[in-house]
Order: structure tokens, then sequence, then C-alpha cells
């Protein structure tokens, strides 16, 4: 064993225990904590005077009643998910096995490793999504409680909650990867005189775990969109626009089914997301890892699994500062902590991303690139990379928060559209969309082109893992938003006092700032990880070494790739408002006047039938996730084996280059909506104004494309790279249709 053997188990399971620890220790604590009265709560006099009963014991049997419909109601759609999803992994695990021993010549080792690399991918993404889901579940109510003795137990109460999420799923992602690369490499024999072969051929059977991480992300991404935007729309129409009710009101059906599907779309979902892009990320690079020099280095083709498990550590670290060096004791104190967690983890990481580059990689890399050049570069080129990813990340995220918060002009744009209506707060809506890509898209690109010259498809690969260089951190911040916001519900169904539901509510506001700052770092680590992974398909065994444009089957690839986006969101969109129609009609019938259920429903002596509501989302999304489900994982699968590798090329980019566009106007557009009609709350305008009414209805329309159509276009694009580089060796030279046309003398 020489010392290169040991570095990457020293480094790399050490931080992920770290990580898992920390997750552990929070779920304990939280999962621990009573739903009682806070003891030793301190309330000022004044709100003991107003006289709101902080401490009545019913107020407490009524949170608990409540957090069990909600934890309930979780569990059933996620089981219920996940028996639809075990199917499809069994099934396609037997497809992908068959295909791969075929199509490599029966090579029954290579499909054993990617089938079962596949599987643990498949499983560990369902594993971390209900346990990020889970603690979310029993962090609403005791965040609420939280609230009520002030902002600091309350924001520490969800910041650990998203922490457990964060950290847990990429510490547990990460030495689940570790040990399939530990326990694949015993198969081969002599590694450090691995022939480049032998090595390319190891890695496309590990990036299966990429493939089976993705491929529920793309359900729960899905499924859950679809279920928490059917279950949103639904309570927003009926409450809002119907009946008049304020938000979260106990009195309307569907305000429990909306708090469920934030916890299984915005944290399950979520999650699995994310795990799916640092299993990806983490795959591409170690796929053009394995054509380069660094082929008999293990310390360097394993190391996107020491960096990404490193950044954990400085996540943790940085972590304290939101929690104990300077603590949210004031409204105003709150989004600068979420800020500032992004922030410093970026640049701890830029610190430990020079340490890393320069220590665990050698100090020139050469490779043979698409031409037929051999292409030389250094250590200190892949740490460029690596920065220009972290920061890129960064910068794309607050570009998002400028054209998503309503503390910058164009969502004050929004609220001065609103006056005249409905009609223009959309064409605003949609404009601010259009222009919020401009310049996202320019800073990748600029990234790309950097790092493509330094490095090549790896620098792209190396840029791709700078952005995920804080993953735990986003993904606690993006956690951290929907429990405050579930906890605000729950202040609400729950009729605590009223200063409560304000401490949530400013907590949820910042959360929603910073939350659109993830959302930007997310579209940008899908766009680089779906541009290496199509690096990785371009540099695979059978690869052709150029890639025509104007060769037919690539033209006609890359513009059946660039609709691919426009079908699958009018899917899933078309899918939300059917979902959505069935569950205002739910309500108007419990709450029909006509009936003595509904009039005790509206006079509060009756609770409504909130598992009717539950039912009609959870039919819905498990129905409705289907077909896109089916259009993303059939359509690469199809066009390689018919139309060959140069239209699934095309097709690629086509998904790539236009489905970038839509991912970003189409969550910053619902992004602004959302905020449009808060900052329209928060100057007290009237709600039943036509200003009013129209930023709900722009906040309605953005609901699916923030929430269901915008982040699912991420896996959209990363899964198809993925299944094409996984799938890439049963790709067969002469595809179906050139051997027909061959046959028939076409």
């Amino acid at each position: 064993m020489t010392v290169s053997d040991i570095v990457l188990p020293l480094v790399a399971i050490p931080s992920c225990l770290i990580g898992c620890a920390v997750a552990g220790v929070h779920a304990y604590q939280i999962v621990n904590t009573p739903i009682a009265p806070p003891q030793g709560a301190q309330e000022s006099q004044a709100l003991v005077n107003s006289g709101e009963d902080s401490e009545s014991p019913e107020m407490y049997d009524r949170i608990k009643r409540i957090s069990t419909f909600i934890a309930e109601g979780a569990d059933a759609f996620l089981f219920a998910e996940y028996s639809v999803l075990s199917v499809f992994v069994a099934v396609f695990s037997v497809f992908l096995f068959t295909a791969l021993a075929i199509g490599t010549n029966k090579d029954w080792a290579a499909a054993g490793f990617a089938t079962g690399a596949f599987l643990l991918g498949a499983i560990t993404s369902v594993v971390s999504g209900f346990i990020g889901m889970r603690i979310a579940v029993n962090a609403n109510s005791r965040t609420a409680i939280s609230a009520k003795i002030g902002y600091r137990p309350a924001f520490n109460t969800a910041f650990k909650a998203g922490m457990v999420m964060g950290f847990g799923l990429s510490s547990v992602g990460l030495l689940v990867l570790t040990a399939i690369v530990y326990v694949f490499r015993m198969y081969f024999k002599g590694w450090n005189n691995v022939e480049i072969e032998e090595c390319h051929r190891f890695y496309e059977a590990v990036s299966g775990y990429g493939l089976g991480g993705s491929a529920i992300a793309l359900f729960g991404r899905v499924g859950g969109g679809i279920y928490t935007k059917a279950a949103d729309v639904g309570a927003d129409l009926s409450g809002k626009v119907i009946e008049d009710f304020p938000e979260d009101d106990p009195r309307n059906p569907a305000v429990i089914a909306d708090n469920v599907g934030d916890n299984v779309g915005d944290i399950a979902g979520m999650g699995a997301d994310l795990f799916g892009s640092i299993a990806e990320g983490s795959c591409a690079a170690m796929v053009i890892a394995s054509t380069t020099s660094m082929h008999t280095d293990w310390v360097a083709l394993n190391f996107p699994i020491l960096y990404l498990s490193t950044s954990i550590i400085s996540s943790w670290v940085c972590s304290f500062l939101a929690t104990t060096i300077k603590p949210v004791d004031t409204q105003e104190e709150i989004e600068p902590a979420l800020k500032l967690q992004l922030v410093s983890s970026t640049v701890l990481m830029s610190v430990l991303s020079a340490i890393l580059a320069l220590t665990c990689l050698p100090e020139t890399i050469t490779y043979d690139v698409i031409t037929t050049d051999v292409l030389k570069f250094k250590n200190y080129h892949v740490l460029v990379c690596l920065v220009l990813g972290l920061w890129t990340g960064l910068a794309i995220g607050y570009i998002t928060d400028y054209y998503t918060s309503f503390a910058h002009a164009p969502v004050k744009e929004l609220t001065q559209a609103c006056q005249t209506g409905a009609a223009t707060n959309v064409i605003y809506g949609l404009a601010l969309g259009y222009k919020s890509a401009i310049i996202p898209v320019a800073c990748m690109a600029v990234t790309i082109f950097a790092a493509f010259r330094m490095a090549g498809l790896y620098g792209i690969a190396a840029a791709a893992l700078g952005v995920l260089g804080n993953v735990a951190t986003a993904l606690s911040i993006d956690a951290y938003g929907p429990i405050c916001d579930n906890a605000g519900g729950i202040a609400e169904m729950c009729h605590m006092p009223s200063y409560t539901r304000d401490r949530t509510d400013a907590l949820d506001a910042a959360g929603n700032t910073t939350a659109a700052i993830g959302k930007g770092g997310a579209i940008a680590s899908a766009i680089l990880v779906a541009l290496a992974l199509f690096g990785a398909f371009i540099s695979s065994s059978k690869g052709s070494a150029v890639i025509n444009l104007l060769d037919a089957h690539t033209l006609s690839g890359l513009l059946f790739g660039a609709m691919l986006p426009y079908w699958f969101s009018a899917l899933t969109m078309k899918s939300v408002g059917d979902a959505a129609y069935d569950m205002v009609k739910e309500v108007e019938r419990q709450l029909d006047v006509a009936t003595e259920t509904g009039r005790l429903i509206r006079q509060q002596k009756q609770d409504p039938d909130y598992a009717a509501c539950i039912k009609i989302s959870t039919q819905a999304s498990l129905r409705e996730m289907i077909a896109p489900g089916a259009l993303v994982i059939v359509t690469p699968i199809v066009t390689g084996f018919v139309f060959g590798r140069s239209a699934l090329a095309g097709l690629l980019m086509g998904i790539l280059t236009s489905g970038t566009q839509i991912a970003i106007s189409a969550s910053n557009t619902g992004g602004a909506w959302d905020n449009c009609k808060k900052l329209l709350t928060a100057q007290g305008v009237d709600k039943k104004s036509e200003q009013f009414i129209a930023a709900v209805t722009g906040d309605t329309v953005g609901d699916p494309l923030k929430d269901t159509s915008g982040p699912s276009i991420n896996i959209l694009i990363k899964l198809s790279a993925i299944i094409s580089v996984v799938l890439a060796p049963s790709f067969p030279e002469t595809p179906l249709l050139d051997y027909i046309l061959d046959k028939i003398g076409a």
C-alpha cells in the first residue's frame, strides 16, 4: 500500500463521519424537544397584557394534532411514491444490466458494477430525502414554539434542522461513493499499472451511482413539485380568491396538503436534486480523469471525493458564525446571517481548494483532447477552475437575489405593474424572467471558456465541482426556508399569538431571499455538471473524435433536444393545473354553506377533511409524474440506439442550451411574482384591491414555474447526460436507423 492509497480514506472518511455526526446530533436535539410550553420563556409584559393566551394547553394539543396530520401526510406520499419508484428501479436495473452486458461484448463484470452502483445511488437518494423530510416535519412545530421566545431560538432550530439535511445528505452520499470505488477496485489488479482503457471502464461503471441518484431526483422533484404546487395553488385560489381567508387559515381544507407539499417537494425533492448533483459532478470528473495521465494516480482520480468531503468541514466551521459567534437576535440580523454562511464558506473553501489542488494533483497532467493535439496543463490551472466555479455559483446566486428579492428594483417594478391589473403584472414578470437569464448565462459562458482553455474538459468538470464546494451550506439554507414557512402555517392554524407568526414570517422572508441565491447556484451547478457529463460522454471508449454540427444526425438531435425542455415544462405545468382544479372543487364541496358540515367548518366548530385534499395531491402527483419522467429517461436511450451517438450528442447540447434559459427564467419569474405579493402584504395594501388581486394572480401562475417546472429542468439536463455516459459502451457503432437505411438502399 502506497501513501496515495491512504490519503483518501484518512481525509475523506473522517470528514464525512464528522458531517454525519453533526447531522445526528442536531436531529437528536430536535426530535427530543417536547411540543410543550418553552421552559423559562420570558415574554414581555406588553404581549401578556395584549390578551393573547400564550400558554394555553389546548394550543399545544392542537400543535401536536396538526403536526401529526402533516407527518402522516408526508409519510403516506413518500411511501406511495417510493413504492412506484421501486418498480421503476427494478425494471430499469434489468434493462441497464442487459444493455451494458450485450453492448460491451458480454462484459458481465462491468455491467454488474454499473447496475450495482445505480441501485446504491437510488437507495442513498431515497434514504437521504426521507431523513431530511422527517426532521423537517419535526422541526416545523418546534420552530413555531421557539419563535414564542425570540428570533435566536427559532432561527437556530430551523437552521440546525436544515443542517441535518445539508450535512447528512452530503456525508452519506460521499461515504457510499467512497465505498463503491474501493469495493470495485478489488476487481482490478495492479492498479498502479492499470491500462487507461481499463481505468475508463471502471469509472464508467462507477458513474451508475450518479444515474441512480439523478433518476430518483427526477421523480422526487417532479412528483413532489406537482404535489406541493397542486396544494399551494389550490389553497391560494380557494382561500384567498374565492373565500377571502387569511393565508394558512385552518378552515381551508387544502392548507395541510400545502404544508405536506413543502416537506415532500421543497425538502425531500430538493435534497434528492442536489444529491444527484454531488454524485453526477463527482462521477463526471472521475470519468474524464480516467482518460488522462492521472489514470494510475488513485488520489488524483478520486480528487472529487476528497474535495467535496473537505467542503463538509468548511461548511461546518462556518455554521458556528450564525449559531454561536454572531447569533440572530433581531429581524434585521436574519438575512445577513444566512448570507454570511454562503460567503464565508466560499472564502474558506477557496483557501482549501488551493491546498488540495496543489498537494493532491500531479504537477503536470496530459490527455488527448477532441482534436489530435495532446493537452498539457498544471495543477494550478485546475485550482483556478475550482475557484472560478465557487465564485461563479455565488455570483449567479446574488444575481438571482437581485431579480427576485423585494428589496431591489425589479420586484418593485412588478408592484407598480400590479396597479393596472393582472395582465401587466404577467407581462412584466415574464420580461423580468427573460432578462434575468442574461448575466448568469454570460457568467457561465466566461467560466466555461476559461476552464476549457486552461484544462480542457477536466477544467469544466473542476468548475462544476467548485460550484458544489459549499453544497452542505446551500442545502442547509434551502431546507431552512420551508421549515420556517411551515412553522408560520402551524402558528396560524393553531391560533398561536400573533407575534409568533410575525417572527416566523420574518425568518421565512429572509429564507426566501437566500433560497433564491441557492437556486441560482443549483442552476449553475446543473449546467456545469451537465457539460462535464457531456465531456465524459464524448471521451467514452467508443466516442467519436469529432462531433460535426453540420452532420444530419447531430443537427436533427440538436433541434429536437432544444424542444425537450418545452415539452417537459408543458407536461409538468398542466399536471399542476389539473390537480389544482380538483383541489379547488374539493374545497368548495367541503365549505358549501348549504351543508351543515360546511357551516360548522366556517364557524371553526369542526375541522375540515384535510385527508381528502392530501389524497388529491398524492394521487395527482403519482399519476402525473410518469409522463415527464418517461420522457426524460426514454429519449436519450432511444436516440442513442436508433439514431446514434452523433444524434445523441446533438440532443444533449440542445437540452443544455434551451434548458438553461428556461430553468433560469422560470425560477426567477415565479420567485419575483411570489415576492411581489409579499411586498404588497408588508406595505399593508388592501387585500381586496385590484393591485393585490393582480399580485395574487401572478404568484399563483408563478408557483409551478419556480417550484415544479424550473427546478425539474435542472434534473432533465443532468439526467439526460448521465444516462448517456452510463450507457455509452452499449450504443452500437452503426445505429439502428442507419442499418435499416443501408439495408433498403436509401
